[in-house]
């Protein structure tokens, strides 16, 4: 009986247990007022497919009334178990449009802890502040919602957080939404000591990235790209104990490197692109065993690569173009199995043949371009099936590109511009590439035939460049590409006329190149240039007529320089808001300069205007604000004064108005721009005296001055020579060009360019130009105007200083002997003058001089022997009377010739005229030199060298 009772008992106790059981997994109804709450914040919104950025985005809370009341079983809604609170709402890729703020009912539901409104469009909203209310939130995501503001400082009281991202609210044109200014980053991330992941991406920071953030010991990814942020990268970030994801790509201002790695860390990307992260790269960067992608693109790294890189075995991406590397060898890369992008070019690489990779069967992308590789086109790379990219730009490759290459049927971008192919390349060697969209033949020594070509076999090609490639007529095989966005047939032999329908082939092409040809005119005599285009260069023709009218204001590139244009700047220019270069050059133009083109200056930064017949006044209305780095109107017809609004060019480095007719007092209200490095006002009726400066600034940068040919008179500029630092103290291994960099917006995509600057140089009446100019270089031209007075010893200071020319002026005195200072000098002219004294032994230290002009002074006494001084012609003497020497027909007497005291030669810059070869480019005679422009553009996100 006993037994019974217990087993009674148990079965009743385990029925119970089930019973128990059973109810506690039936979850309780969502609460009312939660629910009310859902559908309020429902009905704020408009269901738009176009909402949501998402290819796979739905409308979620279109579901929701056939779903029942329970919001606990609704689609993106989550709830406690035993409460029936709301906890989790994921509303992400719901083509959600509306406005959102603090007064939503989405803030009544408290017991939130995940919140997902990603990739929706919240039409410009700032984040509303009542989200610091939530405070049990532990996951957070806004990103790509289009909201727009600072991010309110409440979000710093969120201290469960473990992940936040606010990335990639853009607006249109691809540019943040979001700022950290109140809070910084540093207030906003103090409290999250549970942060695991972190994307701010895209979002105005603008500030160095703060040393807490090495603290956040569970931090697991951490994306700032493209923030603004500057400054030094904290090194212990990188060594954060769980760290899996690091990338603070596109923030040009960091400054960093790679630490020493003391153990294994779980690094799996890593990529600094687009900063100015530096030094070498560790041998312990081997123990990044996990890095499956490494990506340091377009930064200053050095050195040797270390061969412990053949440990990371997982390693997938590695980019490291557009650096300082050196070597002849990567065989670590032959190990690395899993590789499937290779990215080497654009750094110092010297190798004496294209290396092996024929062990890494996975590649997808190699990129070998600028690494000086001579030879043959190697026949492994053909083996390579799954290449879907190869670029071998600028190297030495010579020889014939051999037929295998359509053995490579993935292939999607081929290209070998800029090498020494050679022979004839037949076209249709690429029709077996079915895939091909990019093709870069441009500028190798090959014929390209187009001749026997059936259409349709033809790849319908996105980008095509045959640039150099003998053609001689526009290939007909063009009429059929109805898909490229860029083409370029510069520096061929094609002439006549531009066909209609090249214009019209494709409705996509922005980018058209057809300089350097000899073409004559338009097959449609009032060509309007197409609206998709936004890069159109047509320098270097014989093109007549007006000129051609743009359609569009998303031009950015317009270039007919070097042509026979005629006629005046139409009104439309003035409309062109997306406009960047405007190369007008060089034509037979005439008329007034709109005033209009002054308010273009809000995106425009190279206008060049020279060697046409503009008259009338310079405009005077540049904006403040603008982005004009470079202003050309020499050579024009040009009256009146120079405008006090160019001095709102804040951003301006090169300005020329030379050979115009401009009459005004020296404009020393320049002085304020910080930027200006070439000042060119030659050949002009500037007049009186050169007076003090205004401000304390005072062309701080100025490399290039050139006053000549004016009617400035009283004593030479004394306070301008002690303020002009870069000529005093410039790096001595700056080896870089003098050269504008900027960025532009093109399809989404950020362009680095930039504009070489020129320099053509009169020597013994003939006029030679130079296409680059060394950021070592600095020169001051006051020649051929009336200054008076003694040469002040201050100029002796100008220690950087290469040519100094103050010829044709009414100087009077002795030559400074603190000239002997100048030791860079490599052109002195003080000719036709009134110098007395002696000429000073000390000049025989100039070990560069190879002009010395002293012709028609009031000298005397012994030329100075020895060292630069044996070599110059006795011409270089004339018009002294008084001067004896081996080299004039007046010989020194016994008193005379004695010895002068010796002169030392310098080893410190012996090998500056082998290493860059300006022995000729500073042979300037008589008065002025002309400074120009190249301009070069590149494409792919890589900055040029």
């Amino acid at each position: 009986m006993a037994s019974l009772l217990i087993r009674f008992f148990r079965v009743n106790l385990l029925f119970l247990m089930i019973s128990f059981f059973q109810l506690s997994l039936q979850q309780p109804l969502c609460h009312k007022d939660e629910r009310l709450a859902l559908m309020q914040f429902k009905d704020n919104f408009v269901i738009e497919r176009h909402a949501s950025v998402d290819p796979f985005a739905y409308p979620k809370v279109d579901l929701w009334k056939s779903q029942g009341i329970d919001c606990c079983s609704w689609e993106g809604i989550r709830c406690d178990l035993y409460t029936g609170h709301v906890t989790s709402l994921d509303l992400s890729s719901s083509c959600l449009f509306g406005s959102i703020n603090s007064n939503s009912s989405l803030f009544h539901l408290s017991n939130l802890e995940y919140l997902n409104l990603a990739f929706n469009d919240f039409n410009y909203s700032k984040i509303p502040y009542a989200l610091g209310n939530l405070s049990r939130l532990a996951y957070l995501n806004l990103s790509y919602s289009l909201l727009f503001g600072q991010v309110p400082k409440e979000i710093s009281k969120l201290s469960k957080l473990a992940t936040l991202d606010l990335s990639f609210n853009l607006d249109s044109s691809y540019q943040g939404l979001l700022e950290l200014k109140n809070p910084d980053l540093n207030s906003l991330i103090h409290n999250f000591t549970r942060l695991e992941h972190l994307d701010l991406s895209f979002v105005n920071i603008k500030s160095p990235i703060p040393s807490v953030l090495a603290n956040l010991s569970s931090l697991t990814f951490l994306y700032l790209t493209n923030c603004g942020l500057f400054g030094k990268f904290p090194k212990a970030i990188f060594q954060l104990s769980k760290l899996e994801y690091l990338n603070v790509r596109d923030n040009w201002g960091l400054t960093g490197s790679l630490p020493e790695f003391h153990f294994s860390y779980p690094l799996k990307e890593l990529s600094v692109a687009n900063t100015g992260f530096s030094g070498e790269f560790p041998a312990s960067f081997g123990r990044l065993s996990s890095l499956e992608y490494l990506k340091v693109r377009n930064c200053n790294f050095s050195g040797l690569l270390p061969s412990s890189l053949s440990n990371l075995t997982e390693l997938t991406r590695f980019d490291i173009c557009n650096n300082s590397f050196k070597g002849s060898k990567a065989p670590f890369l032959s190990n690395l199995t899993q590789l499937t992008i290779v990215c080497l070019g654009w750094n110092q690489f010297t190798f004496s043949e294209i290396p092996s990779f024929a062990s890494l069967t996975h590649l997808h992308v190699l990129d070998l371009s600028f690494s000086h590789i001579p030879g043959q086109f190697p026949s492994w790379l053909v083996n390579l099936t799954q290449l879907t990219y190869l670029c071998l730009r600028n190297n030495m490759l010579e020889g014939s590109l051999p037929s295998s290459i359509s053995t490579l049927k993935n292939l999607e971008a081929f290209d070998v511009g800029f090498n020494n192919l050679s022979g004839i390349m037949e076209f249709q060697t690429f029709f077996g590439l079915r895939n091909l969209k990019y093709l870069l033949l441009s500028y190798n020594t090959f014929s390209l035939s187009t001749k026997t070509i059936v259409n349709s076999t033809i790849p319908k090609f996105a980008r095509l460049e045959l640039g150099s490639c003998n053609l001689r007529e526009f290939p007909d095989f063009l009429h059929s590409q109805n898909q490229l966005s860029i083409l370029d047939l510069s520096s061929n032999n094609i002439p006549g006329h531009i066909p209609k329908w090249l214009l019209k082939m494709s409705a996509h092409l922005w980018w058209l190149d057809l300089s350097n040809n000899s073409l004559t005119s338009f097959e449609e005599s009032s060509f309007v240039i197409p609206s998709s285009l936004s890069f159109l260069s047509l320098s270097w023709n014989f093109l007549t007529g007006s000129l051609p009218i743009p359609s569009s204001s998303q031009l950015i590139l317009y270039n007919v320089a070097k042509n026979k244009f005629s006629g005046g700047i139409p009104p439309t220019f003035c409309n062109m808001s997306s406009l960047v270069f405007l190369d007008l050059s060089h034509n037979n133009l005439s008329g007034i300069i709109p005033q209009c083109l002054g308010n273009v200056s809000k995106s425009l930064w190279f206008l060049n205007l020279e060697e046409n017949n503009f008259y009338g006044s310079i405009p005077e209305t540049w904006e403040i604000g603008n982005e004009l780095k470079m202003i050309k109107l020499g050579h024009n017809n040009l009256q009146g004064k120079l405008p006090r609004s160019v001095s709102n060019c804040k951003m301006l480095e090169y300005l020329d108005l030379s050979n115009n007719k401009i009459r005004d007092t020296f404009p020393s209200w320049l002085g304020v721009l910080p930027q200006l490095k070439i000042f060119i006002l030659c050949f002009n009726g500037f007049y009186g005296a050169i007076n003090g400066p205004e401000s304390d600034l005072l062309f701080p940068k100025l490399h290039i001055v050139d006053l000549s040919h004016n009617e400035f008179e009283g004593t030479l500029p004394m306070e301008y020579f002690k303020r002009w630092n870069v000529m005093t103290n410039l790096d001595e291994g700056n080896t870089t060009y003098l050269q504008a960099n900027s960025t532009f917006l093109l399809n989404n995509s950020t362009v680095p360019s930039h504009v070489l600057y020129t320099i053509t140089i009169t020597n013994k009446g003939k006029k030679m130009e130079y296409p680059k100019i060394f950021g070592i270089f600095t020169a001051i031209d006051l020649s051929c105007n009336k200054f008076e007075g003694e040469i002040p010893e201050v100029v002796g200071n100008l220690t950087r200083l290469q040519l100094l020319n103050l010829s044709n002026n009414m100087l009077t005195g002795p030559i400074p002997p603190a000239l002997g200072f100048l030791t860079n000098l490599e052109a002195l002219d003080l000719s036709h003058n009134k110098l007395t004294g002696r000429i000073p032994w000390q000049l025989t230290h100039l070990n560069f001089l190879e002009v010395f002009r002293v012709t028609d002074n009031n000298l005397t006494g012994p030329i100075p022997k020895g060292q630069q001084f044996d070599t110059f012609e006795s011409s270089s003497f004339d018009g002294n009377a008084g001067l004896c020497g081996m080299t004039l027909s007046k010989k020194c007497d016994h008193s005379e010739s004695k010895a002068l005291p010796p002169s030392s030669t310098s080893e410190e810059d012996s090998g500056f005229l082998a290493e860059f070869g300006w022995k000729i480019v500073l042979l300037g005679y008589g008065c002025g030199f002309v400074v120009g422009v190249v301009i070069e553009i590149t494409v792919f996100t890589r900055k040029p060298k």
